[in-house]
């Protein structure tokens, strides 16, 4: 994969999950996570921009680094998580008020200052956050990667569809997130 033209999206990654799905998504997407954890690894050691694309959970006066120290030192079912995914490194990112990366927000601007053309798309939920970004990503001719065992929703079976859905209309690609390689063009 060209690193050149590349980023990587962690969507609604730092999450309390303190809602009523929360702890089966939480436990869906536990597995998933260590695997985005190596992915963000990699594309940091090519230099792939890594963007944090972020619920503000209602927080409208909140910076994006408050809520990951609040989620990440807090007493949220999604503490480990956020640990997990919470950014060690310079990085992007962009606070989304509602389930598409791209409405309200200035990611579009961000990718077309980095030159991305490519989005791995990552996080949850596969049939909702997911789901609409990868939708105004195509709308804008991206390519989208996105990960199957990098994405996660409460139900499995309702993430597989969406993948399936993705794949056949989006024209992504899911390959597993250890086969995601990057290399300079």
């Amino acid at each position: 994969m060209d690193a050149d033209r590349s980023a990587l999206l962690l969507i609604d990654v730092i999450n309390a999950m303190d809602f009523d799905d929360g702890p089966a998504l939480l436990e869906n997407f536990m597995p998933a996570a260590r695997e985005v954890a190596a992915l963000k690894a990699r594309a940091l050691a090519a230099d792939v921009p890594v963007i944090y694309c972020n619920d503000n959970f209602g927080a409208w006066r909140e910076e994006f680094s408050e809520t990951v120290r609040q989620y990440c030192e807090g007493d949220v079912p999604g503490a480990g998580l956020c640990r997990l995914l919470a950014p060690d490194h310079p990085h992007y990112s962009v606070l989304k008020p509602a389930n598409s990366g791209f409405y309200g927000t200035t990611l579009e601007v961000l990718l077309r200052y980095l030159q991305v053309r490519r989005l791995i798309l990552t996080g949850v939920t596969t049939d909702i956050c997911i789901l609409f970004t990868a939708n105004d990503a195509y709308m804008r001719d991206y390519e989208l990667v996105i990960p199957h065992d990098g994405v996660a929703a409460v139900e499995r079976h309702t993430g597989e569809m969406m993948l399936e859905y993705m794949r056949n209309v989006l024209k992504a690609t899911t390959p597993a997130c250890a086969e995601i390689a990057f290399t300079r063009g």
